[in-house]
């Protein structure tokens, strides 16, 4: 450790929020100073302004969380001028890497001793430009549609992808199905599999009355929660269309869908259409750090997802002693590899989900067996993993 407390580090981010920063914010107290450099976009914050449910996760108003910020790093927003389509999105990698070096200069921040990017497009390109100009290691974290969407879209983004990961002195990758997508590409960096963690200042167990009433929420009900982005990936028409059958069986569950996208309105109307405007209730996107609140006012936690990394909510509803229902996709099996912790099922699988919601409102889970395993995978003891592959090359 004493190696890197001299030392300075660049991360490049496209948000400081939710696990990247929580990621960040555990690892920079190591080093001397920490800069974190955060994507951001003028024609993305008037599409925000537009179409805030599609667009506003992306603006920079919702790109920076200044909780907590450890008093060691600084956080920069780096413009870069994009539509929020794929042709744009694929070519926009140099105009990033020169608003970073914009920053830079303007701050006049010095060179750093090892750069980290999150996600291999875009900030992994800038982080791989940063190498060659400063001469410093450079690590990359693959985090999920990076990885088993992204190189396999065209021989385009192919190449941009494995060009970032053959510059990189490392890689990180948070699942063994990330893995085996990075392997398939033939990229000789060395690889290490480490998984996303929780906050567990934030995410432990809170009384769940007291929960509940701050929400609203009530307290003579089970209550099924999901959080996550209204997109079609993370697949909650299939818990809404699951919900039909379990209203029927059990007419004291609610089910609770925390999030905004584009796919909002579609969801809300979808509700209306199967009658289930009296058992299920989407409240929207929420801010991170109430998320703790909602994770505990539940007694099961459920995330429907057709394709994954390694979910931060995940090791975060665990961090709460709560039991996790989802699907067998990315590196989820791997996490839930025993039914004391959770059940999975198929994805686009209605009635697998509904035999798993069944079983999981029927049983009596063990918390503190929850809560026990949850426990290796707090950030502190995650970032020791990272903080082990960063002295390789200091």
């Amino acid at each position: 450790m004493d190696l890197i407390k001299s030392r300075n580090i660049y991360y490049i981010c496209h948000t400081y929020d939710s696990f990247q920063k929580d990621q960040i914010d555990t690892l920079s107290p190591y080093f001397h100073h920490a800069t974190v450099f955060i994507r951001a976009g003028s024609l993305i914050d008037l599409a925000g302004g537009l179409f805030p449910e599609k667009y506003g996760k992306y603006t920079s108003k919702a790109k920076i969380n200044w909780t907590s910020k450890p008093n060691n790093s600084e956080v920069f927003l780096t413009p870069v001028r994009y539509f929020p389509i794929d042709f744009d999105y694929l070519h926009m990698g140099e105009r990033h890497f020169h608003s970073v070096i914009k920053a830079v200069q303007k701050q006049k921040i010095s060179p750093p001793d090892i750069i980290h990017s999150h996600f291999l497009w875009s900030a992994g390109y800038v982080g791989m430009r940063l190498k060659e100009k400063y001469e410093a290691p450079f690590i990359v974290t693959g985090h999920g549609y990076d990885v088993y969407d992204l190189p396999f879209k065209s021989k385009a983004w192919n190449k941009r992808i494995c060009q970032v990961l053959n510059s990189a002195d490392h890689i990180i990758t948070v699942s063994n199905t990330n893995l085996a997508c990075i392997q398939k590409l033939n990229i000789e960096t060395p690889v290490s599999v480490i998984p996303n963690g929780f906050d567990a200042s934030q995410f432990h167990p809170i009384d769940q009355i007291e929960c509940r009433e701050k929400l609203g929420l009530p307290v003579d009900k089970k209550i099924l929660l999901t959080v996550g982005n209204c997109v079609a990936i993370k697949g909650q028409k299939y818990l809404i269309e699951a919900m039909k059958d379990i209203h029927t069986k059990y007419p004291d569950v609610i089910c609770v869908i925390v999030g905004g996208g584009e796919l909002y309105p579609n969801l809300q109307k979808l509700v209306v259409e199967m009658g289930l405007q009296n058992c299920v209730r989407l409240v929207g996107r929420r801010p991170h750090e109430e998320i703790p609140l909602w994770m505990n006012a539940c007694d099961v936690f459920v995330l429907p997802s057709l394709n994954e990394g390694n979910p931060t909510v995940l090791v975060e509803c665990l961090g709460c002693g709560k039991p996790f229902i989802g699907t067998r996709v990315g590196g989820i099996p791997e996490m839930i590899s025993s039914d004391e912790y959770g059940l999975l099922c198929e994805p686009e699988d209605v009635q697998g989900l509904f035999r798993c919601l069944v079983d999981a409102l029927d049983r009596k889970w063990d918390t503190k067996a929850i809560l026990d395993y949850a426990a290796q995978y707090s950030w502190n003891n995650i970032c020791r993993e990272i903080i082990s592959v960063y002295t390789l090359y200091l």
